[in-house]
């Protein structure tokens, strides 16, 4: 009986943990702390929701040395300096921090002794009370003894902070401390309303070309005893106000019994503290101070987006990948406008949306044509339409798109427009339906490759150098980076397509051509992409693994960089040496796990990497194979680069720079076993095909942009061996082709492989065998 008992007892623990299993929603497999590691300062366990005005969470290096590349949050240290509710690219703001430790106002490094107020209000945690989740975040405050909570509506938060018996317990409201970028303080005022209401608002610049101010509104609970204030060292106790630059704070302070509880609601907007208040009133207030009401409304609405597409099979840490990965593209980039559609436009003008619902902000679009795009296009179509609404509010009220709007400002950051790719794509895919809206992004897109980029509002807006590419066909190297004339020459293409759609067959037929300069710094007999001075001479000395004259990368891997002419690519190259290099490339990056190395910073002169996954230029690269004869291999080295350079901890998730969900957009394509080469762009969008990675995807459409209700892909004989496409079935018809068209999948159906442990070389390249007698 015994026995039996024992039996009985694992078989319904058995049976609880798989109903358990079967019960997880999508959003309890993220893991907000994967990759927050040697991670940038837009990447961290924050609370926010999807495109969130607020990301409020820790950060815990930095302090007292103003710039620092990669401040921020750091999964490796067990501290916190404080709790900020801004961690955009170039953009930083609103810090606040319970403490209850002799008093200190002063943001000191992590590792300075603790004693007396030059201790700094930082506190060691307890690792294993440190919780998060998409939209919440909580931990339990050492030095304070204190715990944090913290969650979140789009431009709102609510902190909970749980205090022990202590005549002084204080919050503090710190407007100048470290971020990833020269984060400065211009002008700043905290002004006490009431006793449970505070108002201030700092005027900051950042990255040499971001001015912005951060208006805010906090709210308590409670009535709290004195408001304090300090500039610089000095302070000042029981005052009303403090003005003033740099370093500016204030705090409020009561007196606790263990447990007591204060919340705290805050509210922000980059155009006045009027705003502020009225995005609280609307967002935050109706949840009253229930913080786990908030929690729940957050977890609610991720779940509800990362439900979008269901995974069936594989393993749980797939899932985890999966799901985090699908989370981080929505993570990182943020909504500027308030509840009633104000913003401030780049000129600090503040304005009202005309073409979106939402303006977004954020780093530059940088090839997110690979990544990003697809799965927005896919699972978001209406914040495709936002981003294209987006360039043309920005288009409007300056005369130019931009290529990556941190905070509504002109960055110029990365290279080439690659917004225009996004605003094409939304056109081809039928997402902008408004007839005059597509003809205004196609004025816009042909006025940015028609314009030499300008100095705008402090910042720089459009292309550099691009006269001496109309010029020439090409930069020369004297006067710029060569990796300009490929980034060109895709913009060119997309402006092309587009043109054609419209029925504008001269700008078509001009914008074609041009796409084809590529050619011009292609060497006839190396064979690699080569810079050439404005005599048309090369550059002496060429070394293919050096970046004198590339962009984050080397001329081994710019030589593949051609998305939307890899047919043309390979008639320059050779087919047999296209594939011979491509491959060899890929063994040799093996143990790299096709990746530079931490963060894909390019160091020197000379760097001999091949495939860089961690870097925008190489995403493409798996999927060559496609184009080449050759798609098995693009089924190996997806699969392997899913296997090996994502991974699912704190320490290795990502190895290089998650670039605000580029990372994450390439895998959740690929185990779709999708992706676009040109990025969605052409008259008849059309995407690669790979091995999936579970056995059964489900998308679900969105009525309100597509006729059908889901897409489902399935794979047969699915595992972690049987990686290679025996055959393919598109709604039942066999498929001969590596490729469907976006518009199979956004009319619904069913897209079906049989996989094996073994290639099948004769899959896929029926439309290859010319290509193959050459």
């Amino acid at each position: 009986m015994k026995i039996k008992s024992i039996v009985l007892y694992c078989l319904l623990n058995l049976f609880g943990t798989l109903l358990f299993a079967q019960e997880k929603r999508p959003v309890d497999y993220v893991d907000v702390f994967m990759g927050t590691s040697n991670s940038r300062w837009m990447l961290g366990p924050y609370a926010t929701m999807p495109y969130g005005m607020v990301q409020l969470g820790p950060d815990n290096q930095g302090a007292n040395q103003g710039y620092n590349w990669m401040a921020g949050y750091e999964y490796a240290i067990n501290s916190v300096d404080g709790f900020s509710h801004i961690h955009a690219w170039t953009m930083a703001g609103l810090r606040m921090m319970p403490s209850t430790a002799d008093l200190s106002y002063s943001d000191e490094p992590t590792d300075s002794p603790y004693k007396g107020a030059g201790a700094g209000y930082h506190s060691r945690i307890e690792k294993s009370t440190e919780k998060g989740s998409p939209g919440y975040y909580s931990v339990y405050l050492y030095d304070h003894d204190v715990k944090a909570e913290m969650a979140v509506t789009t431009r709102c938060g609510l902190q909970r902070y749980t205090f022990p018996k202590k005549k002084e317990s204080r919050i503090l409201i710190d407007l100048q401390f470290p971020a990833e970028y020269d984060f400065k303080v211009k002008d700043a005022k905290i002004t006490k309303v009431t006793a449970t209401e505070i108002e201030g608002y700092a005027e900051s610049a950042s990255g040499g070309f971001n001015d912005y101010k951060v208006c805010f509104v906090l709210q308590f609970d409670r009535p709290f005893q004195s408001f304090n204030t300090w500039t610089g060292k000095k302070l000042t106790r029981d005052c009303n106000e403090v003005s003033g630059k740099g370093d500016v704070g204030a705090f409020v302070t009561y007196n606790t019994k263990q447990g007591d509880q204060v919340h705290v609601r805050s509210g922000i907007s980059l155009v006045s503290i009027e705003q502020a208040r009225l995005n609280l009133k609307t967002e935050m207030e109706p949840f009253g101070w229930n913080l786990e009401a908030v929690k729940r409304n957050a977890e609610s609405t991720w779940n509800k987006l990362l439900s979008t597409i269901k995974v069936e099979g594989g393993t749980e840490t797939d899932k985890v990948k999966f799901y985090t990965n699908l989370y981080r593209v929505f993570a990182a980039k943020q909504t500027w406008n308030d509840v009633n559609g104000k913003y401030v436009d780049p000129a600090e003008n503040v304005q009202t949306l005309k073409y979106c619902k939402s303006i977004y902000g954020g780093d530059a679009f940088w090839n997110t044509f690979w990544n990003s795009n697809g799965v927005l296009s896919l699972i978001a179509p209406e914040v495709m339409e936002n981003w294209t609404g987006t360039q043309l509010e920005l288009f409007e009220r300056t005369g130019w798109t931009a290529k990556g709007p941190a905070g509504l400002e002109y960055s110029g950051i990365m290279e080439g427009s690659h917004e225009i790719a996004l605003m094409v794509a939304a056109c081809q895919k039928g997402l902008i339906k408004n007839k005059e809206t597509v003809k205004k992004v196609y004025e816009a897109a042909r006025f940015m490759m028609m314009n030499e980029g300008v100095s705008l509002h402090g910042g720089e807006a459009g292309n550099p150098k691009l006269k001496e590419y109309m010029k020439f066909g090409y930069v020369p190297y004297e006067h710029g980076k060569t990796n300009k004339v490929l980034d060109y020459a895709f913009d060119d293409y997309c402006v092309a397509q587009l043109a054609k759609s419209l029925g504008k067959k001269a700008d078509y037929s001009y914008f074609n051509k041009r796409s084809e300069n590529y050619k011009h710094v292609f060497h006839p007999d190396l064979k690699f992409v080569v810079p050439r001075d404005s005599t048309g001479k090369w550059i002496p000395d060429y070394d293919e693994f050096s970046n004198r004259s590339f962009v984050e990368g080397n001329g081994w891997e710019y030589s593949f960089y051609v998305p939307h002419d890899v047919r043309g690519l390979i008639a320059l190259m050779g087919k047999d040496l296209f594939n011979t290099r491509l491959n060899d490339g890929f063994e040799k990056s093996v143990d790299y796990k096709f990746a530079a190395h931490a963060l894909d910073r390019t160091t020197g002169e000379r760097n001999e990497f091949y495939i860089n996954q961690g870097n925008e230029i190489n995403m493409q690269a798996a999927f060559l194979f496609n184009y080449s004869g050759k798609p098995w291999l693009t089924q190996k080295w997806t699969r392997d680069i899913m296997e090996s350079f994502y991974g699912s901890t704190p320490y290795q998730a990502w190895e290089g720079d998650e670039d605000e969900g580029q990372m994450g957009g390439w895998y959740v394509m690929s185990s779709l076993g999708l992706f676009e080469m040109r990025g969605g762009t052409e008259t008849n969008p059309e995407l690669d095909l790979t091995t999936p990675l579970f056995d059964k995807m489900t998308i679900q459409l969105d009525p309100k942009f597509y006729k059908g209700k889901e897409f489902v892909i399935e794979v047969l004989n699915n595992s972690k061996e049987n990686i290679y496409i025996q055959s393919a079935t598109l709604n039942g018809k066999s498929l001969t082709r590596p490729k469907i068209h976006f518009k199979d999948i956004v009319n619904g159906g069913k897209l079906s492989f049989e996989v094996g442990p073994v290639p099948n070389k004769n899959w896929g390249i029926e439309n290859f065998k010319e290509i193959n007698k050459k």
